[in-house]
């Protein structure tokens, strides 16, 4: 039995598939973003805490003629924008498929997008969030459950989605996200409402993604039971990230010595030796940003197998 998933969203971008890669900071680059989008999702470049417009306009190069888009951690976006404005507005001339704004007040940045005919992806993390999106403007909202790597908050995306989905109506597209990493997690999306998903994980275990082998390798040995949320890596790298936000990522020797340290690693010695861990890839150094999806990932392997093999799988589950 062929089920269509010709969803809203796939109709509204042109898409085949109703997949998205997460714009994931440090790891969602170019080529990840052009590799998802050429296999007929959507693919986002990552501009993470909007520090270096240098490596986004690397990145938008990378991902050469093919449509792409690009996400910002609003509140860091928004500091930086305070202090030197203008990455922004690049970003919103080279007419990007959308922009893709997390964790804080996007009503600004919304606007400048609509007037630059540049459609805004808004994720949520509760009901109230998602009132606040629609409010701005937001054309999508994905509403990201506590599953999700990375920085998130506290409510689960079974629950979440199916709200949001009631409060929003046909004002705005919802996506799912946060612990999706196969065909059965879309087709539990869509079947809660959704018209799509938003994977990160799963597309962090990529071979186009930014991420080292160390911590890849890391996540394919680990399961959901693996990971925590803390604020111990933003702490390590001096952000100050706004509450109730908190960071998922596997617990290791790291996570486990700092837990129960006060304060934990503000010292310049501690931020140093995070910061040489990340760099070298060592996965007991510093933690790998994943979520619980890593239980449901085998093998590293390409962005577009990645994409057809989750498409093929929802259509058999749908089927059933």
């Amino acid at each position: 039995m062929t089920v269509s998933l010709n969803t809203r969203l796939c109709r509204r971008f042109g898409l085949t598939a109703p997949i998205v890669s997460a714009p994931m900071a440090m790891a969602s680059g170019g080529r990840l973003a052009a590799a998802v989008s050429g296999a007929g999702g959507l693919g986002f470049i990552g501009g993470g805490y909007g520090a270096d417009a240098e490596w986004v306009d690397a990145q938008f190069a990378a991902a050469g003629n093919v449509a792409v888009g690009c996400g910002f951690i609003t509140w860091a976006l928004a500091e930086r924008e305070a202090r030197a404005p203008g990455l922004y507005d690049s970003v919103l001339q080279r007419k990007p498929a959308a922009m893709f704004l997390s964790f804080g007040d996007l009503s600004g940045f919304a606007e400048a997008a609509k007037a630059a005919d540049v459609p805004v992806f808004a994720q949520v993390q509760s009901v109230e969030g998602a009132r606040e999106a629609l409010a701005a403007g937001a054309e999508v909202i994905v509403a990201q459950g506590s599953e999700a790597g990375g920085h998130g908050a506290a409510r689960g995306t079974m629950t979440l989605v199916p709200e949001v989905v009631d409060l929003v109506g046909e004002r705005a597209i919802v996506l799912a996200a946060g612990g999706i990493a196969d065909g059965r997690g879309l087709a539990a999306a869509l079947m809660l409402g959704a018209e799509g998903v938003v994977m990160g994980t799963r597309f962090w275990a990529s071979e186009e993604a930014l991420v080292a082998e160390g911590f890849q390798a890391a996540a394919l040995a680990a399961d959901g039971d693996a990971t925590l949320r803390s604020s111990l890596p933003d702490i390590a790298r001096g952000l100050d990230w706004p509450r109730p936000y908190t960071i998922r990522t596997l617990g290791n020797e790291w996570t486990d010595h700092w837990r129960d340290v006060p304060g934990g690693p503000r010292d310049a010695e501690a931020r140093a030796a995070y910061g040489k861990a990340v760099a070298a890839g060592d996965a007991q150094g510093a933690p790998a940003i994943a979520g619980e999806a890593v239980g449901l990932i085998r093998r590293v392997e390409p962005a577009a197998d990645i994409v057809a093999r989750v498409m093929r799988e929802a259509q058999e589950a749908l089927g059933r």
